[in-house]
């Protein structure tokens, strides 16, 4: 882990004259070498489009795209590479469920239970499925530590439940959910579970079969992988049940001219020719992480993360939202300081070469929730270390100092 940064070139980068501290990695990870030297291995000798072609260079792209798939059901310990679906993003793939799955699983009357921490992606979605079904859509609430309370779950579980949706982790408080008991508990009452793990797939071990779930989803780019490329996991018999949410080439087996057959999943879903750069991208992105050690990566970032909650609280007129040390938050930190819009904090900080993030994150429930109207968040990545917090907490010493003098 102590060699890891030579591996971003981007990090020797200077931004207001001052060395890049990265503290963004939520909402975007960096890009290591490795995965763009595959993006550019494969423009400069595999570019071809994938499947259509019998001639070789489009064979060894097919080849390419299909590991890739493969890494991730490796990845993910999916039953089969043939349970992972490619797409554009988490979002995509939220929305896709709630297009193509969800209207087969609700109707007037049925409930669809979400929790407060969740992300517009996984929120959005729903309410419009509830709003077409005339469906109820219903919230959990959370613990004082920002933890998914599991006995309001457990309250509002009833035989009227049809899917329910959650955060492995939150993207604003970076708690855990406890999803294997959540799953357990969900298909108890015969419920389908889908789980958004955009902000889990770089920070822990993520095992689809043994959680359980009926549907997880992730995206590339958070995940050292590029931008462009998604993921969804879904059971066998629940994906070859769905219908496609997108028609066209790629997808179809025989079209004619009243009516068409499509492939079987997980093509049947991948319409037109696909991010196949983004795939093979996400593909070492995988290898990546897996020649770092994920248990390794896990164990640093949970170090690093206390260190970064024992600092942070070190400072005055700082709250600190969620659990209040750092073995119970996976990769962020929501905090205020006193008196300062957190705005005003991120400009300021951004000056100084250190990147956060300022606003509501896209889980304005959330914040409506905690009664904020936006926080600044803290993130971090496998390329962070001690000296990155340092320049942070000493920039937030900064800004206090600015204000009072203001």
């Amino acid at each position: 882990m102590k060699t890891v940064r030579s591996d971003f070139e981007i990090l020797k980068k200077t931004i207001n004259n001052q060395p890049l501290t990265y503290l963004d990695t939520a909402a975007t990870s960096q890009k290591p070498n490795q995965v763009l030297a595959a993006i550019q291995n494969y423009y400069l000798k595999d570019n071809a489009n994938v499947h259509r072609g019998v001639y070789t260079l489009s064979e060894q792209a097919t080849q390419a795209y299909e590991d890739a798939r493969t890494k991730v059901g490796h990845f993910l310990n999916a039953p089969s590479a043939r349970n992972i679906v490619f797409t554009r993003s988490t979002t995509e793939s939220l929305n896709w469920l709630a297009q193509s799955f969800g209207p087969g699983q609700v109707e007037a009357g049925d409930e669809i239970l979400l929790t407060y921490l969740e992300h517009h992606s996984n929120i959005v979605p729903w309410q419009v499925l509830a709003q077409k079904t005339g469906a109820k859509l219903k919230y959990v609430g959370l613990t004082e530590d920002g933890q998914v309370d599991l006995v309001d779950f457990a309250d509002q579980l009833t035989t009227k439940t049809k899917i329910v949706s959650f955060a492995h982790v939150s993207n604003v408080l970076g708690t855990l959910a406890p999803v294997k008991k959540m799953v357990a508990m969900a298909h108890e009452v015969g419920a389908r579970v889908i789980v958004d793990g955009a902000q889990a797939v770089a920070h822990l071990p993520v095992d689809v079969q043994d959680l359980d779930v009926d549907f997880y989803a992730f995206s590339g780019h958070k995940v050292y992988g590029p931008t462009g490329i998604g993921v969804l996991y879904g059971r066998t018999e629940l994906l070859e049940a769905m219908e496609p949410a997108q028609y066209g080439g790629e997808m179809i087996e025989k079209v004619g001219l009243e009516s068409s057959t499509f492939q079987p999943a997980p093509w049947k879903f991948e319409a037109g020719t696909p991010n196949i750069a983004g795939a093979i991208g996400l593909g070492a992105a995988l290898d990546y992480m897996q020649e770092l050690g994920l248990a390794q990566v896990s164990d640093y970032e949970t170090d690093l993360m206390e260190e970064t909650v024992t600092k942070l609280l070190a400072i005055p007129g700082l709250t600190l939202y969620g659990p209040q040390n750092g073995h119970d938050r996976y990769g962020v930190a929501a905090f205020n300081l006193a008196g300062v819009h957190p705005h005003d904090v991120a400009t300021i900080l951004d000056q100084e070469g250190v990147e956060v993030r300022a606003g509501h994150h896209c889980a304005q429930p959330l914040m409506a929730y905690l009664g904020l109207p936006a926080t600044v968040r803290v993130s971090l990545g496998v390329y962070n270390n001690s000296a990155d917090i340092d320049r942070l907490c000493a920039g937030l010493h900064q800004v206090r100092e600015y204000f009072a003098n203001d």
